[in-house]
């Protein structure tokens, strides 16, 4: 029996079938079907023209509280019983863990509401269409000013998915996702200076997307302010973060909010559950059913329901994220934060990660600002996930009079995370969810700035 074309509900009820049959005392498997496109140009030339498409079981079986997992592409004839066979002894012969286990059956997903998450409009986009896209982005860029003579390239992607997962608990659900994207990097010279920078625009639905001039217009303008950039000397000062560089921090706060950071206890929020972590304007929440959401979804890794999570409230920190089995392990329950792929255990992670806007505009923030660095750009690794300890490489516009004036280049700026947190004076009304983890423009009142 072939399993290409075979619901994917089918493929699952098929996998835990044999998993009960081979002695496997509690199983659950994920289905994956995925299929995605992109078109790649560079000064008016098609790069690269992609289409890939996949289709993957993965299944968990336990023996007892021993368990084992893995994933497979092949699912023609009799592979798929063979391969949850093979699963099965392997489950029968590795070390039991006490925290392993499925969810409990009563906390299992009821409903799979409809989110707006897929939108078949990209079905209609041709080859020739992606290449038209990336094209029009990246002319709209390198035409906005004759300094903008070079480009890393434009591309315009769509993807599609459906995702079936089922548990020996009961469960059975699915639901179907779409994305689009386009991005382009122009790159800027002036005399023998050469600068780069980009933007891109993501979205569930294809009418949602950007534009694609209104993406090179974005792209050429940031581009442009990062010519004729200078050194600052070190010092302490007030610094904005614009909304791309704010939401790496809150990346950094939600690898410190999940499960497995936690238990690991490489966590600087460990035992922090109830404390003020965060000046008071701060409200920080990981919503899994945020409608037409990048990172929504309405169930789980382990079929748990999804759902709006408080993780931060009026600067206190309310909640963890987390998944059955590092809830178990810190005495807790599940957040309906479990994810994963088809060949990998659920672990914890953040859905739609934001901090809520704040009332002011992008000008009034910069606009209070004497003297600071307003940052467009970071680079580097220099975080440390236990203690908070924060450097990293970082480009900008330096601030003066509430003015931004030259770019800035060359400077590191430095704090600690809870500190940094602490210390977040203003808000922007500026919040787009433009990818899964998202921040507006906020004002950090002193960080460490280490310069010429």
């Amino acid at each position: 029996m072939s399993a290409q074309g075979e619901p994917s509900n089918a493929v699952i009820d098929r996998a835990l079938e044999t998993a009960r049959e081979a002695g496997a005392s509690d199983a659950d498997a994920v289905f994956v079907e995925w299929g995605s496109s992109a078109a790649q140009v560079r000064l008016g030339e098609v790069e690269t023209v992609k289409m890939s498409r996949e289709r993957r079981l993965g299944i968990r079986c336990f023996s007892g509280q021993a368990s084992a997992m893995a994933s497979t592409a092949d699912l023609a004839g009799d592979a798929i019983e063979n391969f949850v066979r093979d699963v099965v002894e392997m489950s029968t012969i590795v070390a039991a863990d006490p925290e392993a286990g499925l969810p409990p059956t009563e906390a299992l997903a009821t409903d799979t509401p409809e989110l707006g998450l897929a939108d078949d409009a990209g079905d209609g986009i041709s080859p020739d269409d992606r290449i038209g896209l990336a094209t029009r982005c990246e002319k709209a860029a390198l035409d906005a000013d004759p300094r903008l003579t070079n480009s890393e390239g434009a591309e315009f992607s769509h993807s599609s998915s459906r995702v079936a997962y089922g548990s020996s608990g009961g469960f059975r659900g699915s639901y179907r996702t779409t994305g689009y994207g386009i991005s382009v990097a122009p790159v800027a010279t002036d005399g023998e200076e050469m600068q780069r920078d980009s933007w891109y625009d993501s979205s569930r639905a294809y009418a949602d997307l950007a534009d694609p001039e209104s993406v090179g217009n974005i792209a050429a303008q940031r581009t442009l302010r990062r010519l004729n950039a200078r050194k600052v000397p070190t010092q302490s000062l007030p610094v904005v973060f614009d909304p791309i560089s704010a939401a790496s921090l809150m990346r950094h706060l939600a690898s410190a909010v999940c499960g497995g950071a936690l238990y690991h206890r490489a966590s600087f929020l460990l035992d922090k559950l109830g404390e003020e972590i965060a000046s008071s304007n701060i409200n920080v929440v990981d919503d899994g059913r945020l409608p037409g959401g990048l990172a929504s979804r309405p169930f789980d890794g382990e079929g748990l329901a999804t759902r709006r999570n408080v993780v931060v409230e009026n600067g206190r920190l309310t909640s963890y994220l987390l998944d059955s089995y590092s809830a178990r392990k810190l005495g807790m329950t599940s957040t309906g934060n479990a994810s994963r792929s088809a060949g990998d255990a659920p672990g914890a992670s953040p859905t739609n990660f934001y901090l809520a806007a704040g009332e002011s505009t992008p000008e009034e923030i910069v606009g209070s600002v004497k003297s600071g660095l307003y940052v467009t750009s970071l680079s580097g690794f220099g975080v440390n996930g236990v203690t908070g300890d924060y450097s990293r490489g970082a480009g900008g516009l330096w601030i003066e009079n509430g003015e931004l004036t030259h770019a800035v280049e060359e400077v590191t700026i430095a704090g600690n995370l809870l500190e940094m947190f602490h210390n977040i004076q203003m808000l922007g009304n500026d919040l787009e969810f433009r990818a899964g983890v998202c921040a507006p423009t906020l004002l950090i009142e002193k960080m460490t700035l280490a310069g010429s």
